[in-house]
């Protein structure tokens, strides 16, 4: 229902009754503001109570006021401009601080109790399976990509960044690219034309598509063959990436229980690199 919740409030405008009316008027008419207001709030501004609205959405086909706004929010997120957010933030953000943590927090409680564990081990499993691992990330998911990769090199030499300096040098990268290999694609919204594009040039190398995305309406997600979700709106011109962090956090963990002693023998050599030239400052023992 995501995708057609307004050709729903148009289509059942006529029989509405008239507190449902002001609250359809208001969502068509606001729809990427009213995404991200509590009931109370949107219930205000609509002229009717809460309790309407939180009746409305169920008569509408959602479990509750809280699916709803998923469904808006779902729906809008790719949509909204840098300056919509940004008001939307004017609207929304009053002590910025604890409503900013809050939200974080939220993102990973969702995560949390939406996350599938078999999904999450067939990822794994087609990583330490795989011939070469390719990690592609553009615009803010770039620092992702690099912090993805960062780790992952150190767990084997069979892991490429692909530098998204240039569409064209992207594609030189990813020339030797093939079947067994993994192209594991980085995409939030506004999701990039480029990383779809390279994700389609990679599907046509042969190569399995894992994706790192926040829904399912995502399109790396519709050309993937194993994807991890994890939530990041965020109402301003700024995208939260602490719950897909945190999700990488946790395949690198998986990743690093997975290849077992060679990560131990790995990280035992390079303690005697960093000793041996001086990597990092040591606390003074006085």
């Amino acid at each position: 229902m995501a995708k057609n919740i307004l050709n729903c409030l148009e289509r059942g405008m006529s029989g509405f009754s008239k507190g449902q009316k002001r609250i359809a008027s208001y969502i068509l008419e606001n729809y990427d503001k009213a995404a991200f207001m509590t009931a109370s709030r949107l219930g205000i501004l609509a002229g009717v109570s809460e309790s309407t609205v939180v009746r409305f959405a169920s008569e509408l086909g959602y479990d509750g006021y809280p699916s709803m706004q998923r469904a808006l929010q779902d729906m809008i997120r790719s949509r909204l401009t840098s300056t919509q957010r940004i008001q939307a933030a004017g609207d929304m953000y009053q002590n910025v601080l604890p409503a900013v943590i809050q939200s974080d927090i939220d993102k990973l409680r969702q995560m949390l109790s939406h996350g599938r564990q078999d999904e999450f081990d067939r990822v794994v499993d087609k990583i330490m399976t795989s011939r070469h691992v390719y990690i592609l990330g553009v615009r803010s998911s770039s620092f992702v990509a690099g912090y993805l990769h960062f780790y992952m090199h150190l767990l084997s030499e069979n892991v490429t960044l692909i530098q998204s300096n240039a569409a064209g040098e992207m594609f030189e990268q990813m020339l030797r690219m093939g079947p067994g290999d993994v192209l594991i694609a980085i995409s939030f919204p506004r999701y990039s034309k480029v990383t779809i594009n390279t994700v389609k040039f990679a599907r046509d190398r042969g190569a399995e598509i894992i994706a790192i995305t926040d829904n399912e309406l995502s399109p790396v997600y519709q050309l993937s063959q194993a994807a991890l979700l994890a939530p990041c709106e965020m109402i301003s011109f700024v995208d939260s990436m602490v719950a897909p962090l945190s999700l990488i956090n946790a395949l690198l963990v998986a990743l690093s229980n997975r290849y077992g002693a060679d990560v131990s023998a790995t990280f035992a050599e390079l303690e005697d690199i960093w000793n041996e030239y001086g990597v990092f400052g040591k606390m003074d023992d006085e």
